[in-house]
């Protein structure tokens, strides 16, 4: 064999060998993959579940829960309020799931605030961690308007875990309304004194000419009769001449 042959034998053989060598890298490679894969799994969904169920669905995926911290919330006392990482990331087996776990709600005692103004009700609210839900108005002579009436839950309740106080503010006493008479065919003088006399007035006076009235007597009125009237109201009329 010449050394021409030599050589090419010998280079067939190094590049088949380089082939093997390859081939098994990558069926190396290939492996460690799947073998990482098949140990990865996927966060389950631990909010608001029991720490002792958490932990149960924890453990069937191959992890682990630590808690990090308690805290007060409106969940139930030992119910998961967050995790860490968040559910359905893929993580590895034997990892752990770190957990905010709820103490409950806090109990505050909850400030008396009837007689005082909607802005110093709110303040004394949060100073407490309390804060004001709804808050309707009414006329009402127990209170000057703007003053609070009314709350619930009461003071006298003591500690609660309702995070909110209701309102009741006085929007001060109604002003007295009535029914306003009829003027039609009446002098003028004398709509005029029955007015005046009920702390009203009088706006425009329009003369009309009227073959068929009396001078002097009202034609007609603006608010109409029957309508009704407050202590602001103003009477207009058209006055037959």
């Amino acid at each position: 064999m010449s050394v021409r042959d030599k050589l090419r034998s010998l280079f067939n053989l190094v590049v088949r060998l380089m082939v093997l060598v390859a081939v098994a890298l990558l069926s190396a490679v290939t492996t460690i993959r799947l073998s990482i894969r098949g140990r990865e799994t996927k966060v389950p969904n631990l909010v608001g579940v029991p720490l002792q169920t958490a932990e149960g669905a924890a453990r069937q995926q191959g992890l682990d829960i630590k808690v990090e911290d308690k805290l007060y919330s409106n969940l139930p006392t030992g119910s998961i309020v967050s995790q860490l990482p968040s559910a359905g990331t893929p993580i590895k087996i034997g990892q752990h799931v770190d957990v905010l776990v709820s103490l409950g709600p806090k109990n505050v005692a909850v400030p008396e605030v009837v007689g005082s103004s909607l802005r110093a009700a709110e303040i004394s609210a949060v100073q407490r961690g309390l804060t004001v839900g709804d808050v309707a108005q009414i006329h009402s002579a127990r209170g000057a308007a703007g003053e609070i009436i009314a709350q619930d839950p009461p003071a006298a309740s003591g500690a609660v875990r309702a995070p909110a106080i209701n309102l009741l503010v006085s929007l001060g006493s109604a002003a007295p309304a009535y029914y306003c008479p009829s003027f039609t065919g009446r002098p003028l003088a004398e709509a005029r004194a029955v007015i005046e006399k009920a702390g009203l007035k009088i706006g425009q006076i329009v003369p009309v000419t009227n073959k068929g009235g009396i001078p002097g007597t009202v034609l007609s009125q603006s608010p109409p009769p029957g309508s009704k009237i407050d202590s602001g109201t103003v009477f207009d009329f058209h006055v037959a001449q």
